[in-house]
């Protein structure tokens, strides 16, 4: 493909600063770099017509932790790891909310909920409230995050759960309307995103570096951060961070809908919530994990199949439902929850491994990036 003398000269020469993946990250470490250098030419090169991971296809849970998955979590790691982990995706939240406002991303905080079909996993998680309160409470300045919602089941027409616990300062939003309002920020500041580009090879030089595309149209610039999360292996082969597809659904509209909130199960391997007053619901990856840590977009029987199950069974049991749309998104996942943020040469940066947790810490994982690659400009 040749490019027109006006094309190559407005979007493709003399570049400062290219970010490969147009997702929460990528437009959050443009957003950062314009806001302390209006002068840079910045450009972000995005494979699909809209975000390909998970950043506009996520479930739009604003969390940090529930009950089940922190205690599991201190199992493997230090109380400073865990809650430091946990004060990064409270204060990403707030960055989020401050950036875009609430209305931009229609942000509700109607609570959040860890529902149990066992007496035993929720009698483990029921003793640890008052230290995981003691400690959630330091980092988000409320005396009872968690607290006991048994008396809560019945009001959501739930069935075969035996007890809820209740996330005060859990609430959700809407990911597409976050990913406009911050393509169009970004765009307001003379970043440009071309979509459609998919980059095939990065070859660095001691000036910079080339990008190479399936279209034929190479790129050179000063700096390039790689964004592209769950799809990182690509560019990264020697990182710790695997492909993780989570499967979704929703249901068409359902007349008088009780549940309202944000839901986990089965530690967090499944979560719904509504969605007006409809009811999405996703997860199942655990029920083959080899199948599921892959890069292919798509949905399999298995999984799609327990969703449903669970939605007549526990979710929706004396409610008339049909499934409106179902698909999928890939999260980049690793041996820890902690994200990459780091040089990887010295032209070539990266910001992969959200762990599921975009929304939350998309935002600062985004400021992270950026100020390294400022500090090297």
């Amino acid at each position: 493909m040749n490019l027109s003398y006006w094309e190559q000269n407005t979007f493709f020469n003399n570049i400062d600063v290219a970010i490969i993946g147009s997702g929460i990250v990528g437009l959050n470490a443009a957003l950062n770099l314009k806001k302390k250098n209006k002068n840079l030419k910045i450009i972000i090169l995005e494979r699909g017509i809209l975000p390909m991971g998970a950043s506009s296809k996520n479930a739009g849970f604003a969390c940090f932790g529930s009950p089940s998955e922190l205690l599991d979590d201190l199992k493997a790691n230090s109380e400073e790891e865990v809650f430091s982990l946990v004060e990064k995706r409270w204060n990403g939240l707030i960055r989020l909310r401050k950036n875009l406002g609430d209305k931009a991303i229609d942000f509700h905080n109607w609570g959040g909920y860890e529902v149990f079909d066992s007496k035993k996993s929720f009698s483990e998680c029921n003793s640890m409230l008052d230290y995981l309160n003691k400690q959630t409470g330091k980092i988000i300045g409320k005396r009872a995050v968690y607290k006991n919602a048994d008396d809560s089941i019945k009001k959501f027409g739930f069935k075969n759960v035996k007890h809820m616990i209740n996330n005060t300062a859990e609430a959700q939003i809407d990911t597409g309307k976050m990913i406009s309002a911050l393509i169009a920020k970004v765009r307001n500041l003379g970043v440009e995103i071309i979509n459609g580009y998919e980059v095939t090879e990065i070859n660095e030089t001691h000036k910079g570096v080339i990008i190479h595309s399936s279209s034929g149209i190479n790129i050179t610039c000063n700096r390039l951060i790689i964004a592209t999360n769950g799809f990182a292996k690509q560019f990264l082969p020697n990182y710790s961070v695997a492909p993780a597809r989570a499967q979704v659904l929703i249901t068409h509209p359902i007349k008088e809908l009780k549940l309202k909130g944000t839901f986990h199960y089965n530690s967090g391997y499944y979560y719904f919530r509504n969605i007006g007053n409809r009811v999405l619901f996703g997860g199942g990856r655990n029920l083959d994990f080899v199948t599921e840590e892959t890069t292919a977009f798509g949905l399999t029987q298995l999984v799609q199949n327990k969703l449903e199950e669970l939605l007549k069974t526990m979710i929706l049991p004396n409610t008339k439902h049909t499934i409106d749309m179902r698909w999928s998104g890939i999260m980049g996942v690793g041996p820890s929850k902690k994200s990459i943020v780091q040089c990887v040469s010295k032209n070539v940066f990266c910001a992969v491994r959200m762990g599921g947790m975009g929304v939350a810490i998309g935002s600062l994982v985004g400021e992270e990036v950026a100020q390294l690659v400022e500090e090297s400009l």
